[in-house]
């Protein structure tokens, strides 16, 4: 028998002072029985630094969730749709192979990749090349040290705020604030 996923739930409060977006969410998160709170919580994150596009993007008519990601290669690990099901947004999280971000630059408006293991810069300096013709692909690098400390966050259920400005997300559970920068690669 297949392990099933674990899930977690979460209620995210979004304070994004530079876009002047501000939201409460309530997510489920499907924790595949491959992935780490690390990947997990990394994937809240990505999601957290584009919420603001349910409003700039689809003018708040949108759903912004986590697709099936490890689960289903064929979907993202988050999105965001419009009204009438167009995917305006695409997130992955870790090192995708150049063929898999090819084939979500054609089916998004746009695509993010968030790398965040210690070998991804050498991810980065084999595939960097291979990407410079997806002109809708942009691609984060999060510190490994603001990674590892978002997975002390993950507790099955989470009541979390996440603040962003000047392009860092200052993520905390009222205990503890992890300070996330990240490096936009391309």
């Amino acid at each position: 028998m297949a392990i099933k996923s674990t899930i977690f739930k979460a209620q995210l409060a979004i304070a994004d002072i530079d876009r002047g977006y501000y939201a409460d969410l309530s997510l489920t998160l499907a924790r595949h029985p491959s992935e780490n709170d690390e990947r997990m919580m990394v994937r809240l994150a990505a999601l957290a630094f584009h919420a603001h596009e349910l409003q700039t993007v689809c003018g708040g008519d949108g759903t912004l969730a986590f697709g099936k990601g490890l689960s289903d290669p064929s979907e993202p690990d988050a999105w965001l749709r419009d009204f009438t099901g167009a995917t305006r947004l695409w997130i992955e999280v870790g090192q995708p192979d150049e063929v898999a971000m090819m084939k979500a630059c054609r089916q998004a408006d746009q695509v993010a990749v968030y790398a965040f293991h210690h070998a991804a810069e050498v991810w980065w300096r084999g595939i960097e090349t291979k990407l410079t013709r997806l002109n809708n692909l942009s691609v984060f690098r999060i510190p490994a040290e603001a990674s590892q400390q978002l997975a002390s966050l993950a507790q099955r259920s989470m009541q979390l705020q996440a603040t962003l400005q000047e392009g860092v997300l200052m993520m905390g559970d009222g205990a503890r604030t992890v300070d996330i920068e990240p490096l936009r690669w391309k």
